[in-house]
This record gives structure tokens, C-alpha cells and sequence, in this order.
């Protein structure tokens, strides 16, 4: 199959859902029940994309997880069997053509976002893929994703539990990034590392709108690339919901990405077989055209990527107990709010990345590396490294890391790359290997020449690039080792010049057993990065090995027109951070930076001092303003949001068990009534909303998901209701929310309402006659605070 994009395009099909609309399918029914009920018309919607000109057709199955099918009859097993059987009966065994199983988003956040935990999403769709398996299908198509930790689960269920090829789109919001923070360089550099066969976009907006995503996702990948836009955007006539593009503007697009490397076509949301027979005309005499951008070196967490290019990156080495006392205590006391601070505080004075190594014997390692990074990741961007001598504790955070982690560490021991490199390719990791082996940390430069060589070799027969090696060439002490220390160095550009990979080295080694560290580090940092030191693993609080690396790349013409240098040393002779170890915060603060434990304890001590309308408004509530224009400047994502959002939680829980103790009644600015339509089961949208109105102090009323109208109208009548916020993600429902807003109005109950959702716009919310357009939480409260307060 793949072979064909050599001198063919591939062509998926379009839209399931529109189809089922026009076949009667009603607002609020599963469309994956059609495969039971009404399997004619399943069948006849894979024949007409397939006299259209569709390679694969795609099973009806996007929605068949255990979760969305829970309160229905139907069994996950029972709804992809037949899915693929319609299918088989399409196709009927024609030669060029495939069937893909379809799987979409379980429809519930991961944690720390949401309640799912990592291995339960990877059950939900193991269960899926090998019914899929089972059932015959031709390969897998994981879609319309945007988490990137819930698109992670997918494709390691996909790989453990099939040898099918796996095809990957997410979907992406304005701004060119997912709803929980992905850009393209990240999902590239994630989705390559896992070992998919073809990556891309789907759904999101009209392919007009996408080109500025396929460009992007052009100058990453050598992989394959799939694009399935929406024909346009949704917009309402006569009480149905159409969308704008035709079939012919629609393939002049396609065409142009197809000029530009695009290879994998299919249509999503308001395409029909008319867009397939479109594209397919469109594209007639014209030959794919590979694209081969140079592949880069990457580590990234779920919403930030360093490259390691031509500009020096700093991995943070703080958190590592090794002659730490206080990180010790707080790694065997389980204070994570500590080992926190250590992260922030090296992230805000300059690490691009952070070494984190947990490694005590009094404790679980593996547990503690687990909970230690999970915690990190949701606070901080920053991607990690995990750093540990134990292979299992390697393997468990590997697996549950948001992103691309960096390993640290292998060496040339053959044992030590059979146990680690497996690890190193299952999960897409960059590694670092150490310039050591069987017989040691060698003398001289050849020598780790050497070694850098059998590693990079042996790397190779685990498929294992170049550009996914971090050689360490150790340098050891000066006071034992003297004649070494530059040995070290001057193997550096030895091995650069033989092999495509970046060099990382632990410089403050040289100077362990001598007085006065910091002149032998800072020297040695200098002449290091001289000699071509990609990335110092060093600490980013120490204010002269910062002077250093500051300016070095001004002089190596790093930092062009001396900017970054000028910001931090322009106006004073001083960094502006001010300390290389914490100093007290005040509650708004620790609310912006997320330390929740830290949050509760400090609302106790702040109310012996301050009534808590006081301590609302002084700090929690300029706090989460600051988070919010973080949020919408994207200098935070959802994850980040969502735990200022958690740690005001935190402030708020002290507050309310204070008023309890002093007998003081909670004042209200009105209350918010906030559900999902009829017919919707989707209510991530509404959730994050709903936590992030009652942590600005809003009296919120939750209805849940699949509310149905009189449900709505009722509890507004009852309740004496402020303003409604109505949630829907899919087309099919937009009418019940309309329905819903003209049926409050027909009992005369003039409340403001709020509109919001994937397929929802200005335009959409207008045409429903809602007062209100939100596009996410930020928007949500602007709204809350423009009418309640």
C-alpha cells in the first residue's frame, strides 16, 4: 500500500457522519448503531466513495469505545465486526483496495487533564484494534486527535497489539496548535518517534484554512503525509447544517498541497463522495512529489520542542539527590511541592531541558520517577530527561512521558545497549550514550572516538537514527585524571565530524576534589562549548557558569545582535533573576507557578491575618487573570491552566473550611447552569469550564452531558439562573442547542446565553440567536464576569 505513494496518490474516503445525516440519522443516535440496525446503509455509503474513486474506506467506527458505548446495548467487539464485515462486502475483495479501522478520541481527558489514567486509554483502545485485527482490517487510522498523550496510548496499543500499518491525524485549533497545546514540530517529532507509517491533519477547518499546518508538517516529516479538511466551514440554512467549500474549490486546495509533498488525501466533516470524485479528477496526471526535509534532533514535552541546532541548550541538573540533603529528605518524605520548586526555579533562569533522577535506595525508584515526572509535566512545558541505572524504571517513565523524553543514560557495554536502545526505539526517545565500555571511561580521544562509533553502529541495527544520539565523551577530575580532562575535548569534534549527533557532557565533573569549583567549571564550561559542546548538563541557578554560556554565544554569534545578552544585562550589571534557591512566594504566585500543596497551606496562614473576600480578591483572582492572558498568549497550555486552575482549588478548600468553623454564610453573584445538549455526549469542553468559573468564585450548576431541553428550561426556572452556557461538539447537535435557546425565550426567560464547542463560531452562535460566543474557558469567565459581577 504504501509503495504506491512512490508514483500514486491514496485517496480515503470522505465523510461517514454528513452521509448518515442525509440517510436520516437524528440528532443525539449513535451513528456507529447503523452498523447493526441499518448495515444497507453503511454499505451503500462505502460503495458510493468507492465508485468515487476511494482507495480505503474507513470503518464506521470512530466512536466504538467502551465508554461512549457503556449506556447502550451494543458491544465493542459486536460494532467493529460488523463495521469491517459491511466493509469486506464493499470492497468485494478487489485488489488496490483496503479497509481502515476508524478510532477516534475516547471522549474523556487524560489525566492530569481529566480522570483517565494512561493505561485505562490504552486498554480502551487495545480493545478496539484487536477486535479490528480480528475482524480483518487492512490498517489502522487513529483520528481527529488532540491530545497528544491519548494519540501516545492509541499508537502503542496499535504496535503491541497488531502489526498493521498506522496512519495518525489530529486536529488543530487557530494558532496552529491541538486544544491541549500540540504544535506541529511536536506531533512530528512524537508520532515519527513511535513509529507510525503516515501522519497528519484531519477535520480542524477547510483546507484553505490547514495549508499554513500541511506547510509546516511539510518541513518536519519524511514520512507520508495524510490531509482530510472539512469542506469549509458549518453554517445553517433553513434549520440544517451545511458547509461552505464545494467540491471544486475544495480540490484546487488539495491540489496545491499535493504540489507541495502531500501524498495521503481523504475529506472530513460536510465532504461527500462529489469531493472525492473532485480531487481524485483534480489530481489525474499529476505525481507525488517526495519530500525529504532534513531530519532534526528533538526532545519535547507535549506542547514545547527544543532542537538541537546551531544555538547551546542547557539541561537543568538539579534534581538529582547525589550530595543534595534537602532533595533527599523531600524525595523520602514524598514532598513533591519541593521537588517542583527545584523545576520552576531551573526553568526560569535558563534550562531548556531538565535531568530528572530520583535514585535513592530508602525508596521506590520507580514509583517516585512515575509521580515525580506526571507531576512536572503538569506544570511545567519543559521537556525531561529521565535518569536512572535501572532498566524498569527507565521503561516506566518512558511509557508514561508526555512527548519525547530524552534517556540518559547507555553506554558501549553490550548489555547496556540490549537493555536500553529497545526502550530508546519502542518509545521514540532521544538517548545519551556514554563514551564507556567493558573496559571503562578511556584515556584518550581516539579511544572514545571509538566507542562513539560501536554505539552509533549497534544503534543502527535497532533502527535507531543518527540524529536521536546525544554522545557523552565524561570527562573526569582534574585532580585524579589530569592529563584527560582535554582528551575529552578533543574528542568532540571527532566524533562530529564522523556522525550527525549532538554532544552533551557533564562539565562540573572536572573539578570535583579542588577548592574553588566555580573558576575550574566556568573555564572548562567555556572551553567546551569552544570545542563544539552542544549541551552542558549543568545548573542554570549558578550565576558565573550563566555568565559563561551567555557569553559564548554572543561571541560564537549565537545570539544574534546580542539580544538575549542586552535584555539581561543592558540595564544593570546583574541577571535579573533575583535568587539560586527559592524565595518565600506569596499566594498568587504559587497559584500561577500550580504548587498545590503549598496553596493550601498558605490560604490557612494568610486568613489569620485576612478576611477571605480579602484574600480572593488580593490574590487568587489577579492570579488566575495572569494565568488566563498566559493561556491566550500561549506562553501556558491546558495543562498548565488546568493546574493553576486546581491549585486555586486548593486556596479555595482552606477558605471554605474556615468560613465552616466561624459559622459565615458563602455570598453569591448569581448562579451558572452549564451543560452539554441533548443528543451530545461529548463535555471535555464543559468540564474544563466548569473548574475554571468555580475557581473565580462562581456558583456553577452542572447538567451534565445529553441534557435534555425541559432539563435546561426547568432549572432555569427553578433556580433563579444568571446565564446559561450550552456545550456541543458535533454538527448534528447545533440543532438541539438552538432548540434549546428558543425554548427558554418561549417561557419568557430572558437569561444570556452562552455557546460553545468544536463546530461552534461567531457566525454559528449567531445564526442559533446566542447571546454570547466562547471559544474556550478565558472567554467563559470574560462573559461570567461581564454580566454576574
Amino acid at each position: 500500500m504504501l509503495n504506491k505513494l512512490k508514483e500514486n496518490f491514496l485517496f480515503f474516503d470522505g465523510a461517514m457522519g454528513t452521509m448518515l445525516q442525509s440517510a436520516g440519522l437524528k440528532a443525539g443516535e449513535l451513528p456507529e448503531s447503523y452498523n447493526i440496525k441499518n448495515p444497507h446503509i453503511i454499505y451503500s455509503i462505502h460503495k458510493q466513495y468507492l465508485k468515487a474513486g476511494s482507495d480505503i474506506i474507513t470503518t464506521n467506527t470512530f466512536g466504538a469505545n467502551r465508554l461512549k458505548l457503556k449506556d447502550t446495548s451494543l458491544s465493542v467487539e459486536q460494532v467493529i465486526y460488523s463495521a469491517v464485515d459491511i466493509g469486506k462486502k464493499a470492497i468485494e475483495y478487489r485488489d488496490e483496495k483496503y479497509i481502515a479501522l476508524s478510532i477516534g478520541p475516547i471522549g474523556t481527558l487524560l489525566k492530569p487533564l481529566g480522570t483517565l489514567s494512561f493505561q485505562d486509554a490504552y486498554e480502551i483502545f487495545q480493545e478496539q484494534i484487536i477486535a479490528g485485527v480480528k475482524a480483518g482490517v487492512d490498517l489502522i487510522l487513529i483520528e481527529t486527535m488532540a491530545d497528544l498523550y491519548e494519540i501516545k496510548a492509541a499508537i502503542l496499543a496499535a504496535k503491541e497489539n497488531s502489526n498493521l500499518p498506522i496512519f495518525c491525524t489530529m486536529t488543530f485549533q487557530d494558532g496552529t496548535r491541538t486544544f491541549t497545546g500540540t504544535d506541529v514540530i511536536t506531533m512530528v517529532s512524537v508520532l515519527e518517534g513511535l513509529g507510525v507509517d503516515a501522519l497528519g491533519v484531519n477535520c480542524s477547518t477547510g483546507p484553505k484554512e490547514i495549508q499554513v499546518i500541511v506547510e509546516d508538517i511539510l518541513k518536519y516529516t519524511q514520512l507520508p503525509i495524510i490531509v482530510q479538511p472539512n469542506a469549509g466551514l458549518p453554517k445553517i440554512i433553513e434549520n440544517k447544517t451545511y458547509y461552505d467549500l464545494s467540491p471544486e474549490d475544495f480540490s484546487k486546495e488539495i491540489k496545491s498541497m499535493a504540489k507541495k509533498g502531500v501524498t495521503i488525501f481523504g475529506g472530513c466533516c460536510g465532504t461527500t463522495p462529489e469531493y472525492i470524485r473532485s480531487m481524485k479528477s483534480k489530481l489525474k496526471g499529476l505525481k507525488p512529489n517526495i519530500h525529504l526535509p532534513t531530519r532534526l534532533t528533538t526532545a519535547t514535552s507535549a506542547s514545547k520542542t527544543i532542537v538541537f541546532d546551531d544555538e547551546v541548550k542547557i539541561i537543568g541538573e538539579r534534581i538529582n539527590p547525589t550530595g543534595k540533603k534537602n532533595l533527599e529528605v523531600a524525595l523520602k518524605e514524598n514532598n513533591i511541592d519541593y521537588i517542583l520548586k527545584e523545576a520552576i526555579l531551573q526553568q526560569e533562569t535558563g534550562s531548556h531541558i531538565l535531568d530528572i533522577n530520583v535514585g535513592l535506595p530508602e525508596i521506590d525508584e520507580k514509583y517516585m520517577m512515575v509521580k515525580v515526572i506526571s507531576e512536572i509535566q503538569s506544570v511545567l512545558p519543559t521537556p525531561l530527561q529521565i535518569d536512572s541505572s535501572k532498566k524498569e524504571v527507565i521503561e516506566a517513565a518512558a511509557r508514561i512521558y508526555n512527548g519525547k523524553p530524552i534517556i540518559n543514560s547507555v553506554n558501549g557495554k553490550k548489555s547496556s545497549m540490549d537493555d536500553i536502545f529497545p526502550i530508546v526505539k519502542k518509545y521514540g526517545a532521544l538517548v545519551i550514550a556514554l563514551t564507556l565500555d567493558e573496559d571503562g571511561i578511556p584515556t584518550t580521544a581516539e579511544k572514545r572516538v571509538e566507542i562513539a562509533t560501536n554505539i552509533i553502529e549497534y544503534a543502527k541495527k535497532y533502527e535507531i537514527p543518527e540524529e536521536n544520539i546525544l554522545i557523552d565523551p565524561l570527562v573526569l577530575t582534574a585532580s585524579a585524571e589530569q592529563e584527560s580532562v582535554l582528551e575529552t575535548l578533543r574528542s568532540i569534534p571527532l566524533i562530529k565530524s564522523k556522525y550527525n549527533v549532538k554532544i552533551v557532557l557533564g562539565t562540573s565533573n572536572v573539578s570535583f576534589g579542588l577548592p574553588n569549583r566555580n573558576i575550574l567549571n566556568t573555564t572548562y564550561l567555556a572551553l567546551a562549548l569552544g570545542f563544539g559542546l552542544d549541551a552542558p548538563i549543568t545548573d542554570s541557578t549558578n550565576h558565573a557558569l550563566m555568565d559563561t554560556i551567555r557569553a559564548y554565544k554572543v561571541l560564537a554569534n549565537q545570539d544574534k545582535n546580542c539580544q538575549d545578552f542586552l535584555n539581561i544585562y543592558g540595564s544593570s550589571n546583574n541577571v535579573k533573576y533575583e535568587h539560586t534557591s527559592y524565595a518565600p512566594m506569596n499566594l498568587d504566585e504559587i497559584i500561577i507557578k500550580g504548587l498545590k500543596e503549598e496553596a493550601n497551606r498558605k490560604t490557612r496562614e494568610l486568613l489569620n491575618n485576612l478576611s477571605s473576600i480579602e484574600i480572593v480578591n488580593k490574590f487568587m483572582i489577579p492570579a488566575l487573570d495572569i494565568v488566563g492572558e498566559k493561556y491566550d498568549s500561549q506562553e501556558i497550555f491546558l495543562p498548565q491552566l488546568i493546574r493553576s486552575a486546581e491549585t486555586a482549588k486548593e486556596a479555595f478548600e482552606a477558605i471554605k473550611d474556615h468560613m465552616t468553623r466561624e459559622g459565615v454564610e458563602k455570598t453569591s453573584t448569581g448562579k451558572i447552569l452549564l451543560a452539554t445538549v441533548q443528543g451530545d455526549i461529548h463535555d471535555i469542553g464543559k468540564n474544563i469550564v466548569k473548574l475554571i468559573l468555580e475557581n473565580y468564585g462562581f456558583d456553577v450548576i452542572d447538567l451534565g452531558k445529553d441534557v435534555p431541553i425541559q432539563t435546561v428550561v426547568d432549572t432555569v426556572k427553578n433556580q433563579n439562573i444568571k446565564l446559561v452556557g450550552l456545550s456541543a461538539l458535533m454538527t448534528t447537535t447545533v440543532k438541539n442547542m438552538e432548540d434549546t435557546i428558543k425554548a427558554l425565550k418561549r417561557e419568557g426567560l430572558n437569561v444570556p446565553v452562552v455557546v460553545g464547542g468544536a463546530v461552534l463560531t461567531p457566525e454559528y452562535a449567531n445564526m442559533i440567536e446566542a447571546d454570547y460566543y466562547a471559544k474556550d474557558a478565558k472567554d467563559a469567565v470574560d462573559i461570567a464576569k461581564e454580566i454576574l459581577q
